[in-house]
């Protein structure tokens, strides 16, 4: 990275040090480059969008790049009728102001390379080219450039800025209190309380413990279940093989909060599960309450696997029909037994196909929201800041920190170490996983 960007300032330097003065002008004035080419229409732009962005900062995006490091200085006062500073909407538009300005500098670069390009084109003994000539390549040539600006776009405005925006958060002391009012920069403050012995530390650590446990659970459990049962169906003896392959396909496309919502009835108090207990002369066993921790935790494990064990039996299913049949002749040969085979030559080429998907699984596990939600809906501890039952993953505590509690900055401060948490397991294991380390050894 460090030498990418030292070859950057290298390129630069070197374009300022051939450059002509038609180039220079580009540098100071937006499309002057392209004006003196006599490409009217393309220097037309450069210049509107220099001038649209000058007129832009003098009229707020000065205001608000000033208004993105103090948050705010005047304290609403409704009895005075004194409005006050909203800095949460400070911090947005001065993120949005500093978006402008990067967007504006990567606009300014493709500005001076293209009058570069020009130059040296001229230089070659060729003419400028016409705006008609530049349109056509962008539909030709530079296609890809045309067809994945939108995409960029979409997915720069929908999931960068407000990724952007929730990091930033965690580093204010934004709150119910001071909405919609007055926050400050507290820098890390925020990542101490979550560290800090004795208040709302025991609680993070506790659900960052069993969140683990849960998504490595669930995603081996969904991921051999699935190739389990792909295994099974592929074997010759299986007769009737579309009708048995239809009752997990039944199971994935039933939508997935109905058959949570079905499962918590079944194993609520006056579910037909109870029903049975007793007519058995037994009591009522509380699944799903307050005090049912490991019952209610391996039945959201239960569920998960029946949500997902369809998809990676599917997945499964379409890379055995894909093995090499004369691996298996050979070992069968070698006097490999069924196991052997197995760990030998089917899960190794298994894995290596599925890895992205494993990790994708287990990031997916890790940030599953709607399992518990749904199952244990309504079940709560005493009423508090930082409580949680314990089934709460950290996205479903996140929830009761900023919907019941409203404590922004902690849920965007928790939010900010699951990707950290969840980022790091997946590169590691990606970077230690035969799809990465013996490609041309599946190959």
């Amino acid at each position: 990275m460090i030498k990418a960007i030292k070859q950057k300032f290298i390129g630069i330097g070197r374009l300022f040090g051939s450059a002509n003065p038609k180039t220079i002008l580009s540098m100071f004035f937006m499309g002057g480059g392209q004006l003196l080419n006599k490409q009217w229409i393309k220097g037309l732009i450069y210049f509107v969008i220099q001038v649209g962005i000058i007129v832009y900062f003098v009229l707020r995006g000065a205001a608000d790049v000033a208004g993105f490091f103090t948050l705010g200085t005047v304290a609403g006062n409704p009895a005075q009728g004194i409005e006050g500073d909203n800095s949460i909407l400070m911090l947005t538009m001065g993120l949005l102001a500093i978006i402008v300005v990067i967007i504006y500098l990567f606009v300014w670069t493709i500005n001076i390379r293209d009058v570069f390009d020009t130059q040296l084109r001229v230089k070659s003994g060729k003419k400028p080219l016409r705006f008609r000539e530049e349109l056509r390549e962008f539909i030709d040539k530079k296609f890809y450039k045309t067809i994945l600006f939108l995409p960029v776009l979409f997915v720069s405005i929908f999931g960068i800025i407000p990724i952007i925006f929730m990091i930033l958060l965690a580093f204010t002391d934004f709150n119910a209190g001071t909405f919609p009012g007055l926050a400050n920069w507290v820098g890390f403050a925020t990542f101490g309380e979550l560290f800090r012995a004795g208040g709302i530390a025991p609680t993070f650590f506790r659900i960052l413990g069993w969140n683990i446990i849960w998504a490595i659970a669930t995603t081996a459990i969904n991921y051999f279940g699935g190739l389990g049962l792909a295994l099974l169906y592929n074997k010759k003896c299986v007769k009737g093989k579309t009708f048995w392959r239809l009752f997990p396909m039944l199971a994935y496309a039933v939508p997935g909060f109905i058959s949570l919502i079905a499962f918590r009835f079944m194993f609520s108090a006056s579910g037909p599960i109870n029903q049975l207990i007793m007519g058995d002369g037994g009591e009522i066993i509380n699944f799903l309450g307050l005090d049912a921790t490991w019952s209610a935790r391996a039945i959201g494990i239960g569920v998960t696997a029946w949500l997902t064990i369809p998809t990676s039996m599917l997945l499964a299913t379409g890379i055995l029909s894909n093995m090499n049949k004369e691996l298996y002749e050979a070992a069968k040969i070698d006097g490999a037994t069924g196991f052997k085979q197995f760990t030998k030559i089917t899960l190794p080429f298994v894995i290596f196909a599925t890895t992205p998907v494993i990790i994708m699984q287990f990031v997916g596990n890790f940030n599953n929201f709607g399992i518990f939600f749904f199952l244990r809906q309504g079940v709560s501890e005493s009423p508090g800041m930082y409580v949680a039952t314990d089934t709460d993953l950290l996205v479903n505590w996140i929830f009761r920190l900023t919907v019941d509690n409203g404590l922004f900055n902690i849920g965007a401060a928790v939010s900010l170490l699951m990707f950290i948490v969840t980022s790091t397991i997946a590169l590691f294991v990606y970077l230690r996983s035969p799809a990465y380390r013996k490609e041309d050894t599946f190959r």
